[in-house]
């Protein structure tokens, strides 16, 4: 009877610590991950993605650097379409006031025809904006602009869904960063984006900061956004998860 006791009692044991160890790990996962290092990473270039609704001259490539006019408003699509992934990108702002942003799950039918000047009205976006733009939206109309933020909101655009985490903007549409990283124009920036079942999770220079959950749609490829102002993008890597 002594045996079978200390024998559960080491079982019992050995499991609470296996479970620890597993807990610990997935935890720690995420950290691990946002330099875009590491087995499974590929860093996306001039091949991987396609022009949807921009000028020709709109995005360049050079020596790794991607850079963007701002005109017209549109955006660039990957050639793949990604269900679950980690994505690192790192982004400047070259003016004061500059918005941009990276759309996750985008299908193809809300790129495929899309007009010069429009952005896609289905996918999930990553809000890429400099902190000046609220000066100069408060500026131009005369009042805070308190359904937006500077540092990294998620929300779902046009017919889209998403359950924002909080906080939330008033309107209950955006989740808003909960810590303000994002550096200025000028300075670059890291966003690591985690994407799962629908989940969709932003770290901002290191932390983790915004997200949501239900997505739909879930599925589709990935943009990023001309709107205005000139911006630059580097080390774009992706890696593809089950």
């Amino acid at each position: 009877m002594k045996r079978i006791t200390m024998s559960r009692l080491s079982l019992a044991l050995f499991t609470c610590m296996t479970l620890a160890a597993v807990a610990y790990a997935a935890d720690q996962a995420p950290c691990a991950r946002i330099d875009g290092g590491g087995p499974g990473w590929v860093t996306l270039g001039p091949g991987d993605f396609a022009r949807v609704n921009c000028d020709p001259e709109t995005w360049t490539w050079k020596d790794g650097l991607l850079t963007c006019t701002g005109t017209p408003h549109g955006v660039m699509r990957t050639q793949k379409v990604y269900t679950n992934f980690e994505l690192v990108i790192e982004w400047r702002h070259l003016k004061p006031g500059g918005n941009s942003g990276v759309f996750v799950w985008s299908p193809m039918s809300a790129l495929d025809g899309l007009w010069r000047g429009r952005l896609p009205q289905m996918g999930i976006e990553v809000q890429i904006l400099d902190h000046d733009f609220a000066r100069q939206y408060e500026e131009k109309n005369g009042k805070k602009g308190d359904w937006f933020t500077t540092n990294g909101d998620v929300f779902a655009v046009g017919k889209s869904k998403l359950t924002p985490f909080p906080p939330v903007s008033p309107d209950g549409s955006r989740s808003f960063p909960s810590k303000n990283l994002s550096k200025g124009a000028g300075e670059w920036n890291h966003y690591y984006v985690r994407a799962i079942n629908g989940e969709i999770r932003l770290w901002v220079n290191g932390e983790e900061v915004s997200g949501g959950n239900n997505a739909d749609p879930r599925s589709g490829h990935l943009c990023l956004e001309s709107e205005g102002s000139p911006i630059e993008f580097k080390n774009i890597r992706i890696r593809e998860l089950p």
